[in-house]
């Protein structure tokens, strides 16, 4: 006899709300990956170091490889797909990334959009030390972090100019 300890789940993911049967032990990332399809959230470590998979839970950026699935019931998700406007049109954060040349081979950059979204929504005019502060869950490999702290000066200069993240 095999018991299922399964649980139907239901919250908002980029806008629309989703509802999933999910293990108490299952984590979030797999459930937005491998249940869900929203596969721009990477798994780099599994063990909440990396930052790949950084999300927007209520607003705040988690790692999904650390949080688990049932904790969203009834909450709001938001993962680097739903940062998208209309026709896919970069959000300014993604915007910055692309144009500052803050992306190099891609993997860190869900990541880092996400978490410099949270950063940006807390702190709409940060200094570069802010910046790096913010990012310290987030690791890079490639950009030795100029290009993106660049990235994310310019994103907050033109997000004070009037936009949204």
């Amino acid at each position: 006899m095999t018991i299922d300890n399964s649980m139907q789940i239901s919250f908002e993911l980029n806008g629309s709300m989703r509802r999933a049967r999910v293990e108490p032990h299952e984590r979030l990332i797999d459930l937005l990956r491998d249940v869900l399809g929203e596969t721009g959230t990477k798994e780099g470590c599994g063990e909440g170091e990396c930052g790949a998979c950084t999300v927007l839970v209520e607003g705040r950026a988690v790692n999904s490889c650390l949080f688990p699935a049932p904790e969203v019931e009834g909450l709001r998700v938001v993962t680097i797909e739903g940062l998208c406007g209309e026709g896919l049109q970069l959000s300014p954060v993604q915007a910055a990334f692309l144009e500052g040349g803050a992306t190099q081979c891609g993997f860190c950059t869900p990541g880092m959009v996400v978490s410099t979204v949270a950063l940006l929504g807390e702190n709409p005019a940060p200094s570069a030390s802010d910046i790096r502060n913010a990012l310290t869950g987030n690791l890079c490999r490639c950009t030795g972090y100029v290009q993106i702290v660049e990235a994310i000066q310019s994103a907050a200069a033109k997000l004070s100019a009037g936009g949204e993240a």
